[in-house]
């Protein structure tokens, strides 16, 4: 089907035969544009309502239920029938307008949708008192704190370091699934540290965000709506049309990756009133593209690493610049899809599940900053406890036994434009040589049936950001420096492991 031909009827109609929760891996592995996940109709509601800001009406802004997309006409109003069952109405905030958000700090830019056959909902947003073209995004994948000690090392660690991130008043931060570890009594104390963040935070729901003994996808969000709202929504920042999608699909006994139906109906028109090739940034929680199982084929399925269906995103995203920004993975890891659309799949601010200080492919714990000005995207990854300009951790020869000459450079963000050069004793001997492998930090941490001691299933994985070469013996001072897609330069001197 082409994406013209998108329809609500469309989606009702390819669904018509049915498609079983036990097949649906399966089917959806072989056919990813056949829909799932779409819900009885509920209800019509007229939904209506003003959108204003300094007592002014603000035409041409989208509104929505989650289904159907429409705008504010000259006088700021609108009206369309809703679906009853729908959690919220809610806005996609314009550029220039101060993100709403909750007493905690947490996105407030929807309104509940109510019972009976009309409801009225306006929205007042405050003007901002200078333009958004420059601004940052604190991206947290995956904190995922099982309790409260998590928690603690969570407000200890990361907070602290977001808020030494920040750069202007027009800074955001999202975290992009897995906030709880299957505990959602926990969400209160999240949101407290939210509102130490002082910042406004969008949230994505992850697998371990979910209501497990609900029977069903729709259900198995209803703590995560009750504390953040619509599971996805857009809003715009200076010239960027930002995108949360939930991309976690439950089926009652388990998850897999995927985008809804009425996700994608809803996507399409809210795309529609977006200029072709203008910058577009995707959260999601679980990646669209990833190369961890094929690198890990004892890890995690296929159908819970990657997006089932990701090729109806993909394609809705071509005419635009779009980077999505996924976690779940616990790894760093860029892909591109065309010549336009740009994934990062982003390591985690928990590392290996709060074992230690990495996560299982050698990346610090942390979170990426996204840097925008104008149309121009730029980003570093931010290592917990270290600076800004850490990119990169060296091994001395001899940290693989497998190859005991080898110098070993692990770069946490790396992507195929960055140049790795050594030195030795300040002379440059050349550059590094790409190769996979486990992160040998990692491989003493996590390697082996009691290691960690905490979560002794945590195993090192492979990984792609590993450089390696060969060193002589009776070598002098060594550095390896790593220079970025945007000129930035990260210099580090080998290491020595702590003993096991």
């Amino acid at each position: 089907m082409s994406q013209s031909d998108i329809s609500r009827r469309a989606f009702v109609t390819a669904i018509g035969g049915g498609l079983t929760l036990a097949a649906a891996p399966e089917l959806l592995a072989r056919d990813p544009y056949r829909p799932l996940g779409w819900r009885a109709p509920g209800p019509p509601i007229r939904l209506r309502g003003r959108v204003s800001a300094a007592g002014r009406p603000l035409a041409r802004v989208a509104v929505s239920d989650g289904l159907t997309v429409t705008v504010t006409d000259a006088e700021g109003r609108y009206a369309f029938i809703g679906d009853s069952r729908m959690p919220a109405v809610f806005i996609s905030v314009p550029s220039g307008h101060a993100l709403p958000v909750s007493r905690h700090g947490t996105f407030a830019h929807y309104q509940r949708i109510g019972r009976g056959a009309e409801q009225q909902a306006d929205f007042v947003l405050d003007r901002l008192d200078s333009d958004d073209l420059v601004h940052q995004v604190m991206v947290l994948a995956d904190p995922q704190t099982r309790d409260g000690a998590e928690m603690s090392t969570f407000q200890s660690t990361t907070v602290p370091e977001v808020l030494a991130a920040r750069s202007s008043g027009h800074d955001f931060g999202m975290s992009i699934g897995d906030i709880m570890y299957d505990d959602l009594e926990l969400y209160p104390e999240y949101e407290r540290a939210v509102q130490r963040m002082g910042m406004p935070f969008g949230q994505v729901v992850g697998n371990h965000d979910l209501n497990q003994d609900a029977e069903t996808d729709d259900a198995s969000t209803r703590t995560f709506i009750e504390h953040f709202g619509p599971p996805w929504y857009s809003f715009n920042r200076g010239r960027v049309h930002y995108v949360v999608l939930d991309d976690v699909f439950w089926h009652g006994s388990g998850y897999i990756g995927h985008v809804g139906a009425e996700q994608l109906l809803w996507l399409q028109q809210d795309l529609a009133l977006v200029e072709p090739g203008a910058p577009v940034v995707v959260f999601t929680h679980i990646p669209l593209s990833t190369s961890t199982p094929e690198r890990n084929p004892d890890g995690a399925p296929a159908v819970t690493a990657r997006v089932t269906n990701a090729a109806a995103l993909w394609r809705l995203l071509e005419p635009f610049n779009a980077h999505v920004l996924t976690g779940h993975t616990h790894e760093n890891e860029h892909i591109w899809h065309g010549s336009r659309a740009h994934e990062h799949n982003i390591a985690t601010a928990c590392g290996a599940w709060w074992t230690g200080p990495i996560c299982y492919d050698g990346t610090p714990s942390g979170f990426a900053v996204y840097q925008v000005d104008g149309e121009a995207i730029s980003w570093r990854y931010q290592a917990t406890g270290r600076p800004a300009g850490d990119r990169l951790t060296v091994y001395p020869a001899g940290s693989d036994p497998a190859a005991p000459r080898e110098l070993i450079a692990n770069l946490w963000d790396w992507d195929p434009t960055w140049e790795v050069v050594w030195y030795e004793g300040g002379d440059r001997r050349g550059a590094m040589e790409r190769r996979d492998g486990r992160d040998p930090w990692s491989a003493m941490l996590h390697g082996g049936p009691a290691l960690p001691p905490k979560h002794t299933w945590v195993d090192p994985i492979v990984t792609k950001h590993l450089f390696r070469v060969p060193v002589p013996p009776g070598h002098g001072a060594i550095t390896v420096e790593a220079v970025d897609r945007f000129g930035h330069r990260s210099s580090a001197a080998p290491m020595v492991l702590p003993p096991r």
